[in-house]
Order: structure tokens, then sequence, then C-alpha cells
């Protein structure tokens, strides 16, 4: 086996023997950078991402609410009722106060549900660590109000609250505010996928439904 990959890597050294080195363009963009076709930032840059993220994440066919505050308790409660939710994971560090108008009972992963103990749930609230608007994409870090990965994949459903400041521009951005030696789970809208004759199948890998309250 050595011996073959010597000579593999021998043939390839002569036959780029005498070719002049090729500088490659390493002018990526980076974070807080603007795409060349798009005008510098402005003031109202904040609402504009918001709004894009909205629009992204409707396109994926997620449920989006846009609220303040002060409604986010209201808000939890109420799509929990139109969802029939019953029991709902809750992960550690997640704000006591926005699920305590919910009428549903609120399941703590504290020793860790097991699999078959996620998937006879209704549903995960969750924080998240950011957000991009450019993509629509949700990221979970496990950190407080996030929970670990298991959380957010086995239920059926997974209502997250996204603080307006944790969304950024694009992934350049995102990646920037990101531990990379942490579990990081990238959610863009509901899991789904679709077979050779493009038949969209939703809830195989992930939750089938996705809700996404935005706090401004």
């Amino acid at each position: 086996m050595s011996r073959s990959r010597d000579l593999i890597l021998a043939r390839v050294r002569a036959a780029l023997a005498g070719v002049p080195d090729v500088e490659i363009p390493r002018a990526y963009r980076g974070p807080s950078e603007t795409p060349p076709e798009t005008p510098s930032a402005t003031p109202s840059e904040t609402q504009g991402e918001i709004r894009l993220f909205e629009e992204r994440l409707r396109d994926y066919r997620a449920v989006v609410h846009v609220v303040a505050e002060a409604a986010v308790p209201e808000r939890v409660a109420r799509s929990l009722a139109e969802r029939g939710a019953r029991r709902v994971a809750v992960p550690g560090g997640f704000p006591a106060a926005w699920p305590a108008a919910a009428r549903a009972e609120l399941v703590a992963d504290e020793p860790p549900l097991t699999a078959a103990d996620l998937d006879a749930l209704d549903g995960v609230l969750t924080t998240c660590a950011v957000a991009v608007a450019d993509t629509g994409t949700i990221v979970l870090d496990a950190g407080p109000g996030q929970g670990r990965r298991a959380l957010s994949l086995v239920p059926d459903y997974h209502l997250c609250v996204v603080r307006a400041g944790q969304i950024v521009a694009g992934v350049p951005d995102a990646v920037a505010r990101l531990d990379p030696v942490r579990p990081l789970t990238w959610i863009s809208g509901p899991s789904a996928t679709s077979d050779i004759e493009l038949n969209r199948v939703e809830g195989v890998h992930g939750p089938r439904t996705l809700e996404v309250l935005i706090v401004t």
C-alpha cells in the first residue's frame, strides 16, 4: 500500500514539474461586511434584517410571529394552545417568565430524557445562540435555554424564541459569534426531504413544525 502511494505521488509531482504557481483568490466575504451589490449600512439595517429573516422563515414554511418582549408569555401560551401541546420540554436556562402563562406541562430534561420520552412529548421550547437573516437559519449551541441537540431533533414541534439582537446579516457574521468547539445545530425551517420524484416529506430527521417568535 505504501509503495503504491509513493508511486502515485511521484507521478503527480512529475506531471506538475515546471508548472508555475497560481495565486488562489481568497477575498472571501467576512463578518460585518456588506456584499458589493448592497448599499452601506443604514440606521434601518436591523429592521431590514428582521424582515428578511421573517421572510426566509416563511419561505421554509415555518410559523413566525414578531412580538414585543412583554407579549412573549401570552404568545407562547397561545401558540402551545393552538398546537394542542399538553407536555413540552423546556431546557435549563429558558426564561421562566416566558412559559408561565402556558397551561401545558413543562418537562425538564433533568435527568436526561430518553429518546422514547422525547418522542412522547408534544414539543419543545428553546432559545437560540444566533440567527441568520440571509438564510433564515437558527443556530443552537447547547447554551442556556437551548439544551442538548436531541431536544430540538426528536419532538415533532419546536417553538424557538429569537431576540432581535441575535439576528445577524449573513453566515460569516454568525460564525464570528459562535464557538466552534460547541455542538452547533443549524436549523433552516422544519425538517424536510424529498425523494427522486421530488415528493416532499416533513418530519423525517427533525421537527415537522417549526414556530419562531422574534422578540423586538
